[in-house]
């Protein structure tokens, strides 16, 4: 089918940018078209969106493209092609690209020039056949005549197509399209099939070994004309040395820096290229000035590629040069170049890649010819065909020095063969040779010389061989080389052995005579065999044994093998089998592990799981045989061995450990694939998994704080788990203890309990302390012990008791909880001695009724009294009074009783102890008591007032001391009131008392009473006594004021009259150093003093006196005493001065007696205050810090 582009018209389509008008080269349509490109079979069409992205389309497909100005897109087509537009019946116009037949030259040569750019960057530089090379942007088809009648030498100069700069983008002529045709895998190999089935036509007549030709070089060419890598060589000498090749690299949409290159002065094996430097996109010619890049130099690295463009390159050049010359090329070969440009340490992007031809040359030397045979008097020769370097060779010469050996070589051949053959010779001389290579390009040099030699007459019988050494199945012998034969003869011998009827072969049996002979031969003829000498070989080596078997079930640790022994014994028999072990499949040594006659053997410490090579071999007196087959066994996996312990990663925390292991040593012949974590609890034997899975290490929750985990690790394999690893054991993050449990209780006796108790668990610390809470209530238990103790004895129970006890722990983590109240009752028993025994009293003793005395007598009765002892769970039926000597006395269960018919005065110890009602028995006596009857009642004593004031009495009585003494008799003194009831002022051993708050001149009556452990006394008669009359009461300071310089006033404050007494007051006057005189008497408050002497001190004080009717005067005490200065002035100074300074003496006295009040006050306060501070600063620095 013909590639084709179709378009429709759509009248509803617009295009959404202009195009610019087409170039001449493209066909136009007057409206918006839809163009359908066709995609043949086993071509690829790809196109890039307006998005960037790229899709590719294999054919046989029709691509629908939209024309956005109704134009046809351009149309590129290879040289030698046209494009015609065809009309079809329903409007559609259809573009076939067709060949030019006028130019068009099926059997000549017409000389392909290297062309101008393409019209485009992605069209290579030499555009191949179409059959060879899928249609590019440009569409065409290959030749009505086959594949095979054209080839890249008919493709004639072909120009571009001009391409306007704003189609810069649309590669294939479409607008917003990016269209480029590839070929996929298929044409590509149908491509290299074709153009190999081309060379083959076109080469036929070439030798079956000769080289490949070059890749551009001619094909088909005749012999008579020199084809020069495809070009006429003698024409286009010019042309060729002005062929350059030119790829500019336009990048308008990045914005690159664009570098144009050129390849100059192509020849066979070297070439320059030469560039230019990078230019600057236009819009960025206005900051050319300030592009550092420019400011530095450009370094350039030219690179080539001879295995296509996007092949591997190899850098030639690297200089800041424009140009350079490549070397060392090979001739006829097709290289790609690039140029980069670097500045510093930046790398600019490679140029687009341009690609040459080398030129052809003449070929490479060839290799020295080879002797094929050779007779007395020719020599056949052949060789090889060298590199042709791009031109066929065309011609060999072959030289010699005809037998003279001067060096002087002459033209023995010329033509296309690659072999020949010297006649007319001289029998066994020596002659050389050498060889050059022809092409159209010239000559090559010539080969290495080679020195060859003609063959002999028939040689003479050689002499018999002689023995060098003889083996198992050889013998080793040598002879001499026949009389009269040169030594640049051939010779060539043939060694017979004669056995069994005269016939020679060439087999050798062990241990065996052979008769053997030698003879000789050239190309001549065969001489006559020397003498038959014989030679005994030696014994042979056993044949190898059979392939080794296996027995039995193959164990994970031996298997056991058998075998058979060899076929041949080697004419000996076998003495010994050797097995050899070699474990794995290959690389491994072998090892031997058995030596001896038998035919099996059980191999045995293997390693499970693992493969095993075992081969068995024999020995004999003639030797070691081969070895047998290879038998492969594999032992069968276990599962793994015992892994070491987990270890524990960190801390361990309270409710979490981390662990972590390593691979067990021993994996059974099987990777590990699994391991697995147990875990037992704290006493417990019991395990359960808690990790399993391929990791090294895991976490474990859910744990108790302060207990201790066992951890065991396995590992397992395809066979299985292994054995669990040795107990680890981990104790988590210490916590306060576990609850203990109930406390039990042992009861030694009805007073004693033992409470014991277990530790609890520890949560990882320690129990430090133990604390027993014990009470009658479960409510109200308190701390009776604490301490690590495990257990505790209660002690002083009461019998027939109800206790409740508890128990806690405690450790540095913490207090932890209680255990479960625990109830104890304690056994019954005898009832509890008596505590508390008491008299009793007078009263109490008169109200007590005997039926033997009703009357009371404390001289000769003792009334007791106790508390009832606990009966400790058995009723109380009666009491046993011991009293000394006298017999006990039984009462019942009372808790009184009245002992009679004591003596006086007397001392009893007294003893009771408790009966109780069941048959546990008495109770324990109760401690000694000593009572003692009462003596007669005392007779009271004499009463006296010993001292006496207006508001106090001291009355003394007896004949004691004042103090109280240790004697049991005591005193009651009573006092009547206005209503002649007596009332008690004091009770005791004293014999004196001090009656106070009495009132002046007033009688009083009293009376005492004596007493003491027989009982109170009667009492004394009626005392009266009666208070004095008080004096009046301190007068304060009097109150000096002067009047003149001979006078002053006193005055005093005035007293009541007291009960109905006048008060009066006197005055007394003191003058220096004297005695105080009385200076005024009466009852005024005030008095005028005359007279004062000049330059004297007076003293002034006063007190009251009460005049009594009945009675003398009482003077009250005196009043502090004020003092008058007198004036001491200079005589000098006048009346005014003198009363003024008496005036400032006194006002200065009365300022003194006025602030000594106010001074004692502030002394006081500040006392006070200081007091208050220091104990303030004690309770602060000593109680609060």
């Amino acid at each position: 089918m013909q590639p084709s582009l179709k378009w429709r018209d759509f009248d509803s389509l617009r295009p959404p940018l202009p195009l610019p008008p087409p170039p001449s080269s493209t066909l136009a349509a007057d409206a918006a078209c839809v163009i359908l490109v066709q995609v043949n079979p086993g071509e690829a069409f790809t196109i890039r969106r307006e998005d960037g992205q790229f899709q590719c389309i294999t054919g046989p497909a029709q691509v629908p493209m939209m024309s956005p100005n109704g134009s046809v897109p351009p149309i590129y087509v290879p040289p030698g092609y046209i494009s015609q537009v065809i009309i079809e019946e329903n409007g559609v116009r259809r573009v076939l690209v067709l060949p030019q037949q006028p130019e068009f030259h099926p059997g000549g040569h017409s000389p392909l020039h290297h062309p101008p750019p393409p019209p485009h960057a992605h069209l290579p530089a030499f555009i191949p056949h179409p059959a060879m090379m899928p249609p590019p942007h440009h569409l065409y088809t290959g030749m009505a005549g086959g594949v095979g009648d054209m080839s890249s030498q008919y493709i004639s100069q072909y120009h571009p197509a001009h391409i306007y700069p704003e189609q810069g983008e649309l590669e294939s002529g479409v607008p917003g399209y990016t269209v480029i045709l590839v070929v996929d895998d298929r044409t590509s190999k149908t491509h290299e099939r074709l153009q190999k089935k081309l060379k083959e036509r076109q080469g036929g007549g070439q030798v079956k070994d000769s080289p490949p030709s070059s890749p551009q070089k001619s094909c088909n060419s005749p012999p008579t004309v020199d084809i020069h890598n495809g070009i006429g060589g003698k024409g286009l000498e010019t042309e060729q040395g002005q062929l350059r090749h030119t790829v500019s690299s336009p990048d308008k949409q990045t914005g690159k820096r664009k570098i144009g290159e050129s390849v100059s002065d192509i020849e066979a094996r070297g070439a320059t290229v030469s560039w230019s430097a990078p230019t600057k996109p236009e819009s960025e010619n206005d900051s050319k000035e300030d592009d550092p890049s420019f400011s530095e130099p450009l370094c350039y690295e030219v690179s080539i590629s001879i295995s296509g463009k996007d092949g591997k390159y190899q850098s030639m050049y690297c200089g800041e040069e424009l140009s350079a010359t490549l070397e060392q090329l090979r001739p006829a070969t097709d290289y790609h170049v690039r140029v980069q440009a670097m500045c510093n340490c930046l790398q600019g992007n490679p140029s687009e890649a341009v690609s040459f031809t080398t030129l052809s040359c003449e070929p490479d030397p060839p290799n020295p010819p080879k002797k094929i045979s050779g007779t007395k008097n020719s020599l056949l020769l052949q060789w090889k065909a060298p590199c042709d370097n791009g031109s066929k060779i065309q011609n060999y010469i072959l030289q010699w020095d005809e037998g003279k050996g001067t060096g002087v070589y002459e033209q023995c051949f010329y033509g296309p063969q690659k072999q020949h053959k010297v006649t007319k010779l001289s029998p066994a001389s020596q002659y050389s040779f050498r060889l050059a290579a022809k092409n159209d390009m010239g000559t090559s040099e010539f080969s290495e010389v080679v020195d060859l030699f003609t063959s002999c007459s028939v040689p003479l019988p050689p002499f018999p061989p002689e023995l060098e050494m003889a083996g198992v199945t050889w013998l080793c012998l040598k002879w001499q080389r026949p009389a009269s034969s040169p030594k640049e003869d051939d010779i060539c011998y043939i060694l017979e052995m004669e056995e069994e009827g005269s016939v020679f072969y060439y087999l050798f049996i062990c241990a065996f005579l052979h008769l053997l002979q030698v003879a000789a031969y050239n190309s001549e003829g065969k001489s006559n065999p020397s003498q038959v000498v014989e030679f005994i070989t030696k014994p042979d080596i056993p044949g190898c044994p059979f392939k080794p078997v296996i027995r039995g079930r193959v164990l994970p640790n031996s298997f056991k093998m058998a075998w058979e022994p060899p076929k041949d014994d080697g004419g000996s028999e076998i003495t010994k089998y050797v097995v050899e072990l070699s474990e794995g499949t290959s690389g491994s040594p072998w090892g031997q592990v058995y030596s001896g006659p038998a035919l099996e053997h059980v191999c045995e410490g293997l390693k499970p799981g693992c493969s095993y090579q075992t081969r068995v071999y024999c020995m004999s007196e003639g030797g070691q045989s081969p070895l047998s087959e290879t038998l492969q066994v594999q032992t069968p996996a276990v599962p793994p061995g015992q892994c070491q312990p987990p270890r524990l990663v960190g801390k361990p925390k309270a409710r979490e450990v981390q662990l972590r292991w390593g691979v067990p040593q021993a994996d059974g012949g099987s990777p590990v694939s699994c391991y697995s974590i147990e875990m037992s609890g704290p006493q417990s034997e019991e395990s359960k998994e808690v990790y399993q899975g391929p990791e090294l290490d895991c976490s474990v929750g859910g744990l108790m704080p302060g207990k201790t985990y066992s951890f065991r690790l396995k590992a397992a394999n395809k066979a299985g788990f292994g054995p669990l690893s040795e107990r680890f054991e981990v104790t988590t993050g210490p916590g306060a203890p576990e609850q203990c449990k109930a406390p039990s209780t042992t009861c030694k006796s009805s007073s004693c309990v033992v409470v014991s108790w277990e530790a609890p668990p520890c949560n990882g610390a320690p129990v430090t302390e133990f604390r027993l809470e014990w009470g009658a209530a479960e409510g109200s238990m308190q701390i009776c012990y604490s301490g690590p103790g495990l257990s505790h004895e209660m002690k002083g129970l009461l019998p027939a008791t109800n206790y409740f006890c508890r128990v806690q722990a405690v450790n540095v983590a913490g207090v932890g909880p209680f255990s479960e109240a625990v109830f104890c009752l304690t056994p019954c028993t005898v009832p509890a001695a008596v505590s508390n025994i008491y008299v009793l009293k007078e009263s109490e003793l008169r109200s007590y009724d005997t039926p033997v005395d009703p009357v009371y007598s404390p001289s000769t009765c003792l009334g007791i009294c106790w508390d009832p002892p606990c009966d400790h769970g058995s009723e109380i039926t009666s009491y046993l009074i011991d009293i000394g000597e006298r017999q006990p006395i039984v009462v019942g269960p009372v808790t009184k009783h009245v002992i009679q018919n004591l003596q006086p005065d007397t001392s009893y110890r007294l003893v009771i102890r408790i009966q109780a009602l069941n048959t546990l028995g008495a109770g324990p006596f109760s401690h000694t008591f000593k009572l003692k009857t009462k003596p007669l009642p005392p007779q009271p004593p004499r009463l006296e007032c010993t001292a006496f004031s207006h508001q106090t009495l001291r009355l003394k009585w007896g004949d004691g001391p004042a103090k109280a003494t240790s004697d049991a008799l005591q005193y009651q003194l009573h006092m009547g009131d206005k209503n002649g009831r007596f009332i008690s002022l004091y009770k005791g051993p004293c014999h004196t008392h001090k009656v106070q708050r009495l009132n002046e001149s007033t009688s009083y009556t009293f009376r005492i009473q004596a007493f003491n452990e027989a009982g109170e006394g009667p009492f004394s008669n009626v005392y009266t006594f009666t208070t004095p009359r008080s004096p009046p009461a301190p007068l304060k300071a009097p109150k000096v004021e002067r009047l003149d310089d001979n006078s002053c006033e006193v005055t005093w404050e005035a007293l009541p009259p007291m009960k109905g007494d006048p008060v009066i007051y006197s005055l007394q006057c003191m003058i220096g150093n004297s005695d105080f005189k009385q200076a005024y008497k009466g009852s005024a408050t005030t008095f005028h003093v005359q007279n004062l002497q000049p330059n004297s001190d007076y003293r002034f004080r006063v007190c009251a006196i009460r005049q009594c009717q009945d009675a003398p005067e009482l003077s009250g005490p005196y009043s502090p005493t004020v003092t008058l200065s007198s004036q001491r002035n200079d005589p000098a100074l006048a009346g005014s001065a003198v009363g003024s300074g008496s005036r400032i003496g006194t006002e200065s006295t009365r300022a003194r007696q006025s602030l000594s009040d106010e001074q004692c006050a502030f002394l006081l306060l500040m006392v006070f205050a200081v007091i208050a501070i220091l104990i303030a600063f004690v309770i602060q620095y000593f109680v609060i810090k």
